[in-house]
């Protein structure tokens, strides 16, 4: 079974999220964080096969979740599902470390396209 967390402010987006990998295909155990600090403190606590963030959050962001993640020594294959998808995020999301951005609205197909390669 593989374990992944979805970070995200929004309660709903989360649900969004979750419902999508589901739907993807993907029935994955879901832990839920609100913003980055918890996040990083569920991976801490037990970590993930896989984190699912949204990049803008209060307390910490995306970002900065990543960053704390790789500084800490964590490998976890990371992937941000956001409102925005620009270039210039999607270079910083890359030199982060992250697998993968996938940029709202999305689909289970878009899920499923992006995330199964970088699973494999």
């Amino acid at each position: 079974m593989i374990h992944v967390i979805v970070a995200d402010d929004s309660r709903v987006m989360r649900q969004i999220v979750v419902r999508t990998l589901r739907q993807a295909g993907f029935d994955w155990e879901v832990r839920e964080a609100a913003d980055g600090q918890e996040a990083l403190e569920a991976v801490r606590a037990d970590e993930p096969d896989v984190v699912l963030s949204d990049w803008n959050m209060p307390v910490m962001t995306g970002l900065e979740l990543l960053r704390a993640l790789r500084a800490e020594g964590f490998g976890t294959p990371f992937g941000f599902v956001t409102s925005e998808g620009s270039a210039e995020m999607r270079q910083l999301a890359e030199e982060a470390g992250a697998l993968f951005l996938i940029a709202k609205p999305f689909t289970p197909e878009g899920f499923r396209d992006t995330i199964e390669p970088c699973l494999a």
